[in-house]
């Protein structure tokens, strides 16, 4: 059986401490889309450890981490993550796998991924710059390169000159680029990386009939869903539950529980529409309090109070069955809370989150105010030991979602959460 991890909002929500906690006891971690635009920080035993392409669960003794084939991979960042682990102590051996039906992620992506935000001015996305859109459009046009075709130099040299031959026709003297250096990167990457190369279908069958724990952990959030998200400024994968089918090949009756994480306030890095964004001193102290800084790229992130209405659209479309809601701490210092809580756009209540920009832009929020609880809540592990005022928020949350509020952040270390 196995419980998804998913992010509710626009990601850095927190999906890292939550994945490395019910990891104990999982045999097996996945990701099954995205690749190292992610960003996951853990702290475990005094350590901090950020894993951007590494799913969470391979800091847990005993679990086997699956990179699957919806994700896209970057094999030097892949290569440098397990050396950091190895290094704090941690053994990979044997417990990371990539699937070969990975795309791969090149340098010639990253390049080509600077040009095109450059290209597009004041309406840039404000990508991570890590190459991952370019390789999921390589993907859909049928150009791309799986981590399979590594492995046959013949194929690889030339999918890889023919793809940057097509780019070079696209940008001209504007991409500098050397084909015949990142082809002898891979030849150097060849057998390094053979050991950890699997197919993912029969290790998915095998795990699902010898009913294996297994632990879904998501990258970035439903909002930035490429399909369901604030497009175009999203992230070029499917990040709701409809991604883990089809990044991970699991049979959809043996999802045991979705778990939704929610920030206890609303934050977004990069470009794009926020409803709820504090470009005030109430962001500004939600940033500097709540460190939000992108774990990916350092970028300080747009920080506003908690919007409902995207977190329950986020339900309607990932049917979580428990929420995470995280840094509730962050909240402990502010004399009321605001919850956004409708959308109005000429007058009229809108239904759910607008698909239409120009919507987005021109629409009111409504907030609901509930008061502060000015008090510490870092380290609690019991629910009966929070400030009344903070369960008030956590249980108006619950009743305006219609999902309960299972596990609840007190902190960054591990012990910091209280479980319901």
């Amino acid at each position: 059986m196995a419980t998804v991890v998913l992010g509710a909002q626009w990601g850095d929500e927190g999906k890292g401490k939550i994945t490395d906690v019910l990891s104990e006891g999982i045999q097996l971690c996945c990701r099954a889309q995205g690749g190292h635009n992610a960003g996951h920080t853990i702290v475990k035993n005094g350590k901090t450890f950020d894993v951007h392409i590494l799913p969470s669960g391979v800091l847990t003794d005993g679990c086997v981490n699956l990179i699957g084939t919806g994700c896209v991979v970057y094999i030097p960042q892949l290569f440098k993550e397990i050396a950091t682990v190895e290094k704090n102590g941690i053994d990979t051996k044997d417990r990371v796998l990539v699937s070969d039906r990975c795309h791969v992620d090149l340098d010639l992506h990253t390049k080509v991924d600077g040009l095109e935000e450059v290209e597009l001015g004041k309406g840039n996305i404000g990508t991570t710059g890590k190459g991952i859109g370019p390789t999921y459009s390589t993907k859909a046009t049928r150009s791309g390169i799986h981590v399979a075709d590594i492995f046959n130099k013949q194929l690889f040299d030339s999918r890889l000159r023919n793809m940057a031959a097509g780019f070079k026709k696209r940008y001209g003297d504007l991409l500098q680029y050397d084909a015949e250096e990142e082809i002898k990167r891979f030849d150097e990457y060849r057998e390094t990386l053979k050991p950890y190369v699997v197919d993912q279908v029969p290790l998915i069958e095998s795990a699902v009939k010898g009913n294996v724990r297994m632990l879904v952990e998501g990258a970035n959030a439903l909002m930035l869903d490429i399909d369901n998200g604030t497009y175009p400024y999203v992230t070029s994968s499917n990040t709701g539950l409809g991604g883990v089918f089809t990044g991970l090949h699991l049979n959809p009756r043996k999802i045991k529980e979705t778990i939704g994480v929610v920030k206890a306030y609303t934050t977004r890095v990069g470009s794009g529409p926020f409803p709820s964004e504090q470009i005030n001193e109430i962001g500004e102290k939600l940033q500097q309090v709540g460190k939000e800084f992108g774990v990916t790229t350092g970028r300080k992130r747009r920080c506003g109070w908690l919007d409902l209405v995207v977190v329950k659209f986020s339900n309607s479309i990932n049917w979580y069955d428990a929420i995470n809601l995280t840094k509730l701490d962050i909240l402990d210092d502010f004399d009321e809370v605001k919850v956004a809580t409708e959308y109005t756009y000429q007058g009229e209540k809108l239904a759910s989150f607008p698909a239409n920009l120009d919507v987005l832009e021109k629409m009111e929020v409504k907030y609901e105010t509930l008061p502060g609880w000015k008090s510490k809540t870092v380290g609690l592990s019991k629910y009966e030991d929070l400030p009344e005022n903070a369960r008030k928020y956590i249980e108006y949350i619950e009743k305006f979602v219609g999902v309960r509020v299972k596990y609840i952040g007190t902190g960054p270390a591990r012990e910091s959460m209280i479980v319901r």
